[in-house]
């Protein structure tokens, strides 16, 4: 397995960089489950990382969704209508997925910020990546039971709204892995800091309730970070919770307060 973006962090469960998100390959057999799909202009990376771990595209039973932002679920849709692959979400969201609203950072918002590090940069490739693009998945599926899911890993969603209404990380119980997707980061194009943090407030719906849901995933069983941005977060989830929180009343001060 060459490629350097696909980290096998444990047996079967792979954490893939595509060009600025990522998304998680958890594999039993031929069979897998796909968490998130990056952006839509990502679809080749993602069929190549199935390939690469051994999975062909029909053989993922599930793709489960973290959030309905165009790159998290790119090629999502793809995968629904060319191989039927049930795409899996939280029901509260459902209907953004179908894009009957669109809760995403908008281009205005991002112009106000331009004039932040990395940010213009990180703009352009969005653009180019597809993030703009209208590809709503025209059939989501709510979770079909409460708890573990019936998919290869056995995930079990853990609701962390506020990023989105229905974001939800996925916890695979016994193996101390824990699929952040943007609940908890550890980087980002526009972000200066490196470690467990949250994505910078313009892209939150609700940042205060973000930082609410980190209390959802503080007390699980989990060592292994998988996030939606940045590397692979080796600490227990409780201390990486710790920072985020420290990092986010850090930014809350104002210039010059101690």
């Amino acid at each position: 397995m060459p490629d350097g973006n696909i980290v096998e962090v444990d047996s079967g469960v792979y954490l893939v960089a595509g060009s600025s998100t990522n998304w998680v390959i958890v594999r039993d057999g031929d069979t897998a489950t796909l968490v998130d799909t990056g952006y839509p202009r990502d679809r080749e990376r993602l069929l190549a990382s199935l390939a690469a771990v051994g999975v062909a595209p029909d053989g993922v039973a599930a793709v489960l969704i973290t959030h309905a932002h165009n790159d998290h679920m790119g090629a999502a849709e793809h995968l629904r209508l060319t191989h039927g692959t049930p795409v899996l979400m939280h029901p509260a969201e459902l209907a953004h997925a179908r894009r009957e609203f669109l809760h995403q950072v908008s281009v205005g918002r991002v112009l106000a910020n331009g004039w932040r590090p990395g940010v213009l940069p990180w703009a352009v490739h969005a653009l180019r990546a597809g993030g703009t693009a209208h590809i709503p998945v025209v059939e989501p599926q709510p979770f079909p039971e409460e708890g573990g899911l019936d998919v290869p890993g056995r995930p079990v969603p853990v609701l962390t709204p506020g990023h989105t209404d229905g974001h939800c990380a996925y916890h695979l119980p016994g193996t101390g892995i824990l699929i952040t997707g943007d609940a908890l980061v550890s980087g980002h194009p526009t972000s200066r800091r490196r470690g467990p943090q949250l994505l910078p407030p313009m892209f939150h719906r609700d940042r205060g309730r973000a930082l609410d849901s980190l209390s959802a995933l503080e007390g699980l069983d989990a060592g292994i970070l998988l996030p939606g941005h940045g590397p692979v977060i080796h600490t227990a989830v409780g201390t990486a919770v710790a920072h985020a929180r420290e990092l986010a009343t850090l930014e809350s001060r104002p210039s010059g307060a101690p």
